[in-house]
């Protein structure tokens, strides 16, 4: 008898789950509470990775936040869109916290969630400011 096979995540399953932790984020920055918070009160079960990713991303969120000040050229954090404040603060966590996960695929993950769901600028912006801040975390 074989063992099972576990079922691999696939990248657009990855991308699901990057835009729904993109969704609790702006929802928990919206109404000033945790993106914890807003996870328990979710009446359907959220899928582990989102869970996972989630938490990760608001205990880092420190640090993503002085990585993006220390590199966002004259944009302040609340001077930015809600939306690109967060796209990067995903994409920062993975890049520091999923070496796994190659750095092209962080940034581009990012920059269509920006044009996705921000300005019409917000792509260009966030590539550049990932662009500068993997240099920093990933060498």
């Amino acid at each position: 008898m074989s063992k099972p096979r576990t079922r691999r995540v696939g990248e657009d399953e990855r991308s699901t789950v990057r835009e729904r932790v993109l969704n609790f984020l702006y929802e928990a920055e919206s109404r000033d509470i945790s993106v914890l918070a807003v996870l328990d009160a979710q009446v359907l079960a959220v899928q582990d990775a989102v869970v996972d990713l989630a938490k990760g991303v608001e205990a880092g969120r420190a640090q993503a936040d002085e990585l993006i000040t220390e590199h966002s050229h004259s944009w302040t954090l609340n001077r930015m869109p809600a939306i690109d404040r967060n796209v990067l603060r995903l994409a920062i966590h993975e890049l520091v916290a999923r070496p796994e996960v190659p750095t092209a695929v962080v940034i581009n993950e990012a920059v269509e969630l920006a044009k996705r769901f921000s300005t019409e600028e917000s792509g260009k912006y966030v590539n550049g400011v990932l662009s500068a801040i993997a240099k920093k975390v990933r060498g």
